[in-house]
């Protein structure tokens, strides 16, 4: 038997037209994440959300988020070396009218963060890699269920 599932908040920052993605390294490699994290135990989905948008982007005002807008099952193969299990739920806010020269990140897995078009996605490693989804998703669009999906 794996590990319990974790939950993991995130949040599709829209910025004029763009999407705003934290980079992460591990092992020496570089993948880019949704801003968002872990919800701890008594904590509300908007409230970690919230929470891990200020460490993660500097964003201490809880700007008003739309969803949840997709969830997305990450679990290992099981020939992997970790047994993993991670619930993303995914919100949305929009950003423009708000200056992202104070972005910036208390969490120290965070290497920095960057603006991307829809259309530059599909040459970036994504976790979870939902970059069709992110592509072809609108405001107000209904939830959607992505399936068990993994990083190979």
């Amino acid at each position: 038997m794996g590990a319990e599932p974790r939950i993991r908040v995130s949040a599709i920052l829209r910025w004029q037209n763009r999407l705003l993605l934290c980079r992460h390294e591990k092992g020496g490699r570089e993948h880019w994440l949704l801003p968002g994290g872990g919800v701890h135990s008594g904590e509300s989905l908007v409230a970690a959300l919230h929470r891990e948008l200020a460490e993660e982007v500097g964003l201490a005002d809880e700007p008003p988020v739309e969803g949840p807008v997709a969830i997305v099952d990450s679990i290992a193969p099981e020939r992997s070396f970790a047994q993993k299990h991670v619930v993303h739920i995914i919100f949305a806010a929009d950003l423009t009218g708000r200056s992202l020269e104070a972005v910036s990140s208390q969490d120290a897995a965070v290497r920095g963060h960057r603006l991307f078009g829809v259309a530059e996605l599909d040459g970036v490693v994504l976790h979870p890699p939902i970059q069709r989804f992110l592509q072809r998703w609108r405001p107000g669009d209904p939830i959607v269920y992505l399936g068990p999906l993994w990083a190979p």
